[in-house]
């Protein structure tokens, strides 16, 4: 699941430092363009390979229950709501991000493999609802337990410690982006 890690031994002090594709890359940048500052590169093509490495780790979870990833994303959608685990189209497209053409799309093939249903909205008469099914139900439940389970190995390599002071800093990189109005 992970890639293999190449360590150096640094022989004056007899350190072994982990090296990455990105410390090559860097290296090559910084012999290549001395007059450029990479050091975003050092962070940021971290964070981009660590995202391919997540949406395959992704993949795999949801393949294990028949999901592709935008499935996913409407049932867990839909299951965070909590009971009776149904919400409206727009609703959906506020948590899942896609156009409403996208989400009528979304909502017509898992209406058609049972995973949610299609009901009148009481409060709305031209309104509906999105309602999780049981099985839809049980396969966001056993993807989401698969997919925690490539998350742990993912983050294997830290200590609690670390991942709370590193979710701390990409939050902080995060939240101007999640806040932007409109």
């Amino acid at each position: 699941m992970l890639d293999i890690k190449r360590l150096h031994v640094d022989t004056t002090t007899t350190l072994i430092v982990m090296e990455d594709e990105v410390d090559r890359l860097v290296a090559a940048w910084r012999r290549e363009r001395p007059d450029l500052d990479v050091e975003p590169l050092e962070v940021l093509s971290r964070v981009s390979r660590l995202a391919r490495h997540l949406d395959r780790a992704r993949r795999l979870a949801f393949a294990e229950h028949s999901l592709e990833p935008w499935e996913f994303d409407v049932l867990t959608a839909l299951r965070r709501a909590g009971s009776p685990y149904q919400l409206s189209p727009g609703q959906l497209l506020t948590q899942t991000l896609v156009t409403s053409g996208t989400m009528t799309n979304r909502i017509d093939r898992l209406t058609k493999k049972g995973l949610v249903e299609r009901l009148p909205d009481p409060s709305d008469r031209r309104g509906v609802l999105v309602r999780l099914t049981e099985e839809g139900q049980d396969r966001a439940d056993q993807a989401l337990a698969g997919l925690l389970d490539q998350e742990r190995a993912i983050l294997a390599e830290l200590s609690r410690g670390q991942r709370g002071e590193l979710a701390g800093l990409l939050r902080q990189l995060t939240a101007p982006f999640d806040n932007i109005p409109g």
